[in-house]
């Protein structure tokens, strides 16, 4: 779960002149009333506290395209490893509703706890200073009650359907996330490794919820996967942070940007971990019965030398500009490389590739 979103639009509200306007009452419209108004306002102003509950706002704290990768990463481990044991079809519909439901609400829920911690770094900053708790729209109150909900329900949803080591694993997810990450993003520029091990679990919770055991767990399978997110989500981060070292600053967040002023470092571990996503993403493949690799190797390696090509091309002139292409360069380049998984566990499927059945 890693703690970064899209950029919002800051539309600063406009104090209207009228407002200081002195009314005159019949018995004193022959007296002369001075005409006071109030200087312009330079500063971005927050959005105006909204009275009851906002639910839009709510649901906001949850940072929903997180969470969305959550689920989906979760879902692509519970179903690779659905097709390496072949649960039958009840485990199947409780532990794919397990993966999808109770990894999705634990992550709603920790991003809105974690928007809560962070509550006076995000009114600092012009990046957040917009969303829905710096700027009055709900109260800490609401989003904590609400974002303790979300994870008890989604470790007990995970606990019944599923079983017990998924639901310690989302657990722990959460609970490092929180107090782990979190506090490390103020005072470690390698907060960014640290927050990368929640970040990765949703595969291995998925996995867990074919059966519910933590034998399932002894596969390298789930552990590959864990790989290949921890080592993607460090490029990506990374040229958010650099995309936002200013604002980051402003937070008191120190991130490797921050603290790396000229951006060598920066760059640098970019083009590493871009370059280490090749070894990586193949390894599904030799260590996984179900996946022949046909598909699954050639579009790994594809993407990958095409997303380590773009790093490298951008890493001299380290402008906004370039970080935001590496940016979207590994928001496209990751769906592509799961989609190849699935589609080849699926030729693996069509080919009669045998699993490991349960029990």
């Amino acid at each position: 779960m890693a703690n970064h979103d899209v950029v919002d639009s800051l539309r600063p509200d406009r104090k209207n002149s009228d407002d200081t306007r002195f009314n005159e009452s019949p018995s004193e419209s022959a007296t002369p009333m001075t005409r006071i108004e109030a200087p312009a306002q330079a500063i971005a102003l927050p959005t105006p506290t909204r009275r009851g509950l906002d639910v839009a706002a709510l649901n906001e704290t949850t940072k929903p395209r997180i969470t969305r990768l959550v689920t989906i990463t979760s879902a692509l481990g519970f179903g690779v490893a659905a097709l390496t044991f072949r649960p039958d079809a009840l485990q199947l519909v409780t532990g794919l509703v397990a993966a999808i439901f109770g990894a999705g609400l634990a992550a709603a829920g920790a991003n809105a706890l974690n928007q809560v911690m962070e509550i006076d770094r995000d009114a600092r900053m012009p990046r957040t200073m917009s969303r829905p708790l710096p700027s009055g729209r709900v109260t800490p109150l609401a989003v904590t009650i609400m974002g303790i909900e979300l994870c008890v329900l989604g470790v007990v949803l995970a606990w019944v359907l599923a079983g017990m080591a998924p639901a310690i694993l989302i657990a722990a997810t959460v609970l490092s996330y929180l107090f782990l990450y979190t506090p490390s993003k103020p005072g470690f520029w390698s907060s960014t490794w640290i927050g990368a091990v929640p970040g990765a679990l949703p595969p291995v919770i998925g996995w867990a919820c074919v059966d519910g055991s933590w034998s399932s767990l002894a596969h390298v399978g789930p552990w590959a996967l864990f790989t290949i997110m921890f080592v993607w989500q460090i490029p990506h981060f990374l040229a958010i942070a650099w995309m936002y070292k200013d604002d980051y600053a402003a937070g008191g967040y120190r991130v490797l940007p921050v603290v790396d002023k000229t951006g060598r470092w920066t760059w640098a571990m970019m083009v590493l971990w871009a370059a280490l996503l090749l070894p990586v993403t193949v390894m599904p493949v030799l260590v996984m019965d179900v996946t022949p690799g046909f598909i699954a190797v050639p579009v790994a390696l594809i993407a990958g030398a095409m997303f380590l090509r773009l790093t490298l091309k951008v890493t001299r002139t380290r402008t906004r500009a370039d970080a935001r292409k590496v940016l979207i360069g590994s928001v496209i380049y990751l769906p592509i490389l799961m989609a190849a998984w699935v589609a080849d566990a699926a030729l693996g499927l069509v080919l009669g590739v045998q699993g490991t059945p349960l029990g």
